[in-house]
């Protein structure tokens, strides 16, 4: 008797389950960014909440937590409920962040359901244009000239374009110094104003000032050339074997119903396979699909990854 009652238990905890699935969303869905708006990853944020706002018939409605160098927004994931309504969609820096700072609220794999990869973006080296440097040989010649008082920007510690310069650093042999700001905008802003010399940071965020000739685009960090700057070389034709993207996904709270994190995951490379993946591609990113399991295993290889380029480069978030 005790057998058939956890039986009829079982079964209607998984009906349950299944019926929260199938109803799901059945309100709106807050999916919250951890930096300003402006960046590539609010970009690609606010197209990912729209395509399921129209697929899914509720809103998925995007809220700008920045602080902390995107903790504070995580956080706020971390501790919300595990129902599918609060979700974070963050950029590389989520999983790389972390390992330079003293004390993170929240581990990534251990309080956190990877969901989805939706794109990798390669990475833009700028040059201000006052600069005698138009490539990678120039730049390499221009910092040893300069005997490590060059200066490039980084838009948060531990971020993509961060741990891309400090690698660059490397395969190059050179010295310059890395400033931080908080955030893309006065990152670029210094960068034209001749405040700083270089800055390297996913693609459409340098984009419209290379176009404009308000500074020049020297290098991409992909292993091919950018659909959006074909003119513009890869780090790796002078460097062979350099390569860096940023990237971007959703996660969830770490208990979320495993049948509603594939719902998700669904619904996302359906997004993806749609006239999103069009305007993805025309903005110089590489559109990604796959399972919950693909994203989990990618976002740990990443993870070993950035671990040894932070330790070799001694980065830290004072």
């Amino acid at each position: 008797m005790e057998k058939l009652i956890r039986l009829l238990i079982l079964g209607i905890g998984f009906l349950a389950l299944n019926a929260n699935a199938d109803s799901y969303p059945s309100k709106s869905v807050r999916v919250i960014i951890p930096f300003p708006p402006g960046g590539t990853l609010d970009v690609v944020g606010r197209m990912l909440a729209q395509k399921l706002t129209d697929q899914l018939g509720q809103q998925f409605i995007i809220d700008n937590k920045p602080g902390g160098n995107g903790t504070i927004g995580a956080d706020a994931v971390a501790k919300a409920n595990a129902d599918g309504y609060t979700l974070l969609f963050n950029a590389s820096t989520f999983t790389s962040a972390p390992m330079t700072m003293r004390q993170v609220p929240y581990a990534v794999e251990k309080d956190f359901a990877a969901i989805a990869l939706v794109a990798k973006a390669p990475l833009s080296i700028a040059i201000n244009k006052n600069l005698p440097i138009t490539d990678v040989r120039s730049l390499i010649a221009y910092a040893k000239t300069e005997q490590g008082s060059m200066t490039f920007a980084t838009g948060s510690i531990g971020s993509a374009g961060h741990l891309a310069t400090e690698l660059l650093k490397r395969a190059a042999n050179i010295q310059y110094t890395v400033v931080p700001y908080k955030g893309t905008a006065p990152a670029f802003q210094d960068l034209i104003g001749g405040q700083i010399a270089g800055f390297i940071d996913p693609i459409l965020g340098s984009l419209q000032y290379h176009k404009n000739g308000m500074l020049r685009v020297i290098a991409v960090t992909s292993g091919t050339r950018a659909t959006n700057l074909p003119d513009v070389p890869t780090v790796a034709e002078t460097l062979p074997g350099y390569e860096f993207y940023s990237w971007y996904g959703l996660w969830a709270q770490i208990k979320i119903a495993e049948e509603i994190k594939q719902k998700l995951n669904a619904e996302i490379n359906k997004a993806l396979n749609s006239d999103m993946r069009d305007k993805l591609i025309q903005q110089g990113l590489f559109v990604t699909t796959g399972s919950t399991l693909d994203f989990a295993k990618f976002q740990h290889d990443d993870i070993q990854k950035s671990q040894k380029i932070i330790n070799d480069g001694n980065i830290r978030l004072e």
